[in-house]
């Protein structure tokens, strides 16, 4: 991929990958041909990026230490050197740059589709409209946090965002603004309120593997959480976050104990697991990185997994070692996919967990935290660790108030926790990636340490904290980030 002028094309191919290729393939330019409410629902399989960001975003982060062995390929030792990533297939940025602006390309197909189709038939798209829009706001939201510096209403005014496209590409190499944060922001706002009231839950054949309301509210939530908009954050997450909460957790301290490690691995990313809103199938190798890369989760970062801050009770996460430093949670399960029937060679997936019960948990405890309402965000905290902790009693296992001032030896509430609900966070998603967007939130420095004694810190406010945009997107115009 060397350019935005491409998307098009690819998003249209990939659309075929879905089920539609009879449909696609009966003529050169099939755009014309998306004229039912069924073929634009088809291409809207597509509207999602196939690219993972965990791989970069996670060895970017304090998760991760370089081990005494195993491989180095650019695309994980790169982002472990807090260097710009040399290569662009899968697992780097650029392949995530690329799958994002292909997806959405599909999206804007199917709204381009949705405005030429008949006026007495519009309300029959309702719900792909909601969905484009939608999916169109969330590939605009991972590029803008991913390729431009975070949000802050000190700067965002003037701080480059990313290319936000809204139309079909019509010429081979189209010309694009960067804009602003706070434009690119608006911009995602608008496409999110516009579609979210649009969607349809019962429109979906699987609805984990689309924009369903709660997935939609989960990503306001965190839309509105990077903003620090919390009245926001708590208005979308009581939408689907109630009192039940617990049922809806990845049950860590009974089921997944009873099971194998093959078990966990196709239960934690099943469309059937209650905590998943919404999945995305990725193409990543990012599945044996995560126990065969040098760089990666080892023994001296295992303690982020084994013992829960203030209870001091373990926790529940099922871990694999091997040998003396490899060490994994079977969280990312790989298929592989044969080039062709007698090949022996392929690519490797995985369904990534896009939005989780357990990250809006967070959000809306964030929240409230910001909120003042310290007990609100204990008893979210408390039904967390209700399905965490190894061994739990309600009688000995439920945080107080006391009990924080207690560990930290004052009395700044808000301040301390803040710093456990972070804590906790990071344990869960180990792996997955979302450590990278608090490490930008609270601009905290990261130092990686080196099997020869040497170390590097990626301090705070470091323009290495913004990846790369490609190289290739300077043909559109796209200007590249500071170094």
């Amino acid at each position: 991929m060397k350019r935005l002028g491409l998307y098009i094309v690819l998003a249209l191919a990939a659309a075929g990958s879905t089920g539609c290729s009879k449909f696609l393939e009966k003529e050169p330019d099939n755009r014309a041909k998306l004229n039912s409410p069924e073929k634009v629902a088809l291409l809207l399989a597509t509207a999602y990026p196939k690219g993972s960001y965990i791989p970069f975003m996670e060895l970017s982060t304090d998760n991760v230490n370089e081990r005494s062995s195993g491989g180095t390929p650019n695309v994980t030792m790169d982002p472990y050197n807090f260097v710009d990533v040399r290569d662009n297939n899968e697992d780097s940025p650029e392949f995530y740059w690329n799958s994002c602006y292909t997806a959405i390309a599909a999206a804007n197909e199917a709204l381009e589709a949705i405005e030429l189709a008949p006026e007495a038939d519009k309300r029959k798209y309702s719900a792909s409209k909601g969905e484009a829009l939608v999916a169109r706001a969330y590939a605009h939201f991972m590029l803008v946090n991913v390729f431009s510096k975070f949000y802050n209403e000190a700067s965002f005014a003037n701080d480059p965002g990313i290319p936000y496209v809204t139309k079909p590409e019509k010429v081979v190499i189209e010309q694009y603004e960067r804009g602003t944060v706070k434009e690119t922001y608006e911009k995602i706002e608008k496409d999110l309120l516009e579609g979210l009231p649009l969607l349809k839950d019962e429109s979906y054949t699987v609805p984990q593997y689309h924009f369903t309301r709660n997935a939609a509210y989960a990503f306001a939530a965190r839309f509105y959480l990077f903003q620090k908009k919390y009245d926001d954050v708590l208005y979308y997450t009581q939408q689907f976050i109630g009192a039940d909460v617990t049922t809806k957790l990845r049950p860590w301290n009974s089921t997944y104990l009873t099971y194998t490690r093959l078990e966990l691995y196709a239960n934690y990313q099943k469309a059937t697991e209650p905590a998943n809103l919404l999945l995305a199938e990725t193409q990543s190798t990012w599945p044996r990185y995560v126990y065969s890369s040098r760089h990666s989760f080892d023994l001296t970062t295992v303690p982020l997994i084994q013992y829960v801050p203030i209870i001091g009770k373990r926790w529940s996460f099922l871990f694999q070692a091997y040998g003396n430093d490899q060490v994994y949670i079977p969280k990312i399960n790989e298929y592989f996919v044969r080039a062709s029937v007698n090949a022996d060679y392929g690519d490797v997936y995985f369904m990534t967990p896009l939005f989780t019960m357990e990250e809006a948990l967070f959000n809306r405890a964030e929240a409230m935290i910001y909120k003042g309402n310290y007990n609100g965000a204990l008893d979210l905290i408390n039904k967390y660790l209700s399905t965490r902790v190894y061994l739990y009693s309600a009688s000995t296992d439920v945080l107080t108030q006391q009990d924080i001032v207690d560990f930290f030896g004052n009395n700044k509430m808000q301040e301390n926790l803040i710093e456990l609900l972070l804590a906790y966070k990071q344990s869960e998603f180990v792996h997955e990636g979302l450590r990278w967007f608090d490490i930008l939130r609270y601009d905290i420095p990261v130092t990686h340490y080196f099997v020869n004694g040497s170390r590097k810190t990626l301090e705070a406010g470091s323009n290495r904290r913004v990846f790369q945009i490609p190289q290739s997107a300077t043909l559109s115009g796209i200007e590249l980030n500071p170094r």
